[in-house]
């Protein structure tokens, strides 16, 4: 099966479960029970969010090994189609038209993105320094993000989540790529950078848990328009990957870009519906 065909693939399975956590996720974080650590670890629905993205996180690594980052991240846009119809069913509404128009400019944004994104099979990788200074620079970022507390700092979460997301997907290709290539897998390397994917990963959920208290879909728009931003921004600054098209390519970027903020701005205004309806079991993302 042809490289880029089996990312897409790949990519389509790891949204469909990244929605079904999120939704999970954003049910939780509307009640009491997500207000602190000791009571999410002790609820067995937040275990049941963690285990699908969990498998969402292996499913999206599989397709890292097959594609480029400025491929496999756009596509995670995906998740937000799948998650936006999700939330609304399990909070008993139909979908609002601006939802529906918030959905479809976001994803049209990130797929124009995707056109000149395609690119051969990853071969390069981070160093060891790399991976080490790109993670300094992103939590240095994410404080800088979540210092405050306003009736905006959903967003912000929201945005520091993208960018965790970010790295952990350039850092889980290093891994990969890396490990794949005979006797790399135990190397200082991988094993290090292998622990850094963890420790984004873990941070990238708990902040989305944060976000998803005002509501799934702004902060589920805003997580994944920055994280195939930031992803791109680290493909092309350290791997080498470049957008396809010359100048059409950079256009047709630009328009996405635009489309995929417009999208965002769209579902912001979007008047979250609580749902009083108690914990959800667990085992089950919507009721």
């Amino acid at each position: 099966m042809n490289a880029t065909v089996l990312a897409v693939a790949l990519c389509l399975a790891a949204a469909v479960t990244y929605a079904a956590a999120a939704v999970a996720q954003e049910r939780l974080a509307r009640r009491a029970v997500a207000r602190s650590a000791k009571a999410l670890l002790g609820n067995g629905a937040w275990w049941w969010s963690a285990g699908l993205n969990a498998a969402a996180a292996l499913l999206h690594a599989a397709a890292l090994r097959y594609g480029p980052l400025t491929l496999v991240q756009p596509l995670g846009a995906l998740t937000l189609v799948a998650a936006v119809p999700l939330g609304a069913h399990g909070a008993g509404r139909r979908v609002a038209a601006t939802e529906w128009r918030g959905t479809l400019a976001t994803v049209t944004g990130l797929g124009l993105l995707l056109l000149p994104a395609s690119g051969p099979a990853p071969d390069d990788t981070l160093t060891l320094a790399e991976a080490l200074a790109v993670s300094g620079a992103t939590v240095a970022a994410i404080l800088l993000l979540t210092a405050r507390k306003d009736p905006r700092s959903g967003l912000r979460h929201a945005t520091a989540s993208g960018l965790a997301s970010a790295v952990a997907s350039a850092l889980t290709q290093t891994v990969a790529v890396a490990g794949g290539r005979g006797g790399a897998l135990l190397s200082l390397r991988v094993v290090s950078v292998a622990l850094l994917v963890v420790v984004f990963a873990v941070g990238g959920m708990l902040l989305s848990q944060r976000a998803y208290r005002g509501g799934l879909g702004a902060p589920l728009a805003v997580v994944n328009l920055a994280n195939p931003l930031a992803a791109a921004a680290i493909g092309m600054i350290l791997l080498g990957e470049r957008l396809q098209g010359g100048a059409l390519g950079i256009l047709l970027a630009v328009a996405g870009a635009l489309a995929a903020t417009r999208g965002v701005l769209l579902l912001t205004r979007t008047a979250p519906t609580t749902s009083e309806s108690g914990p959800v079991p667990a085992g089950h993302v919507a009721a």
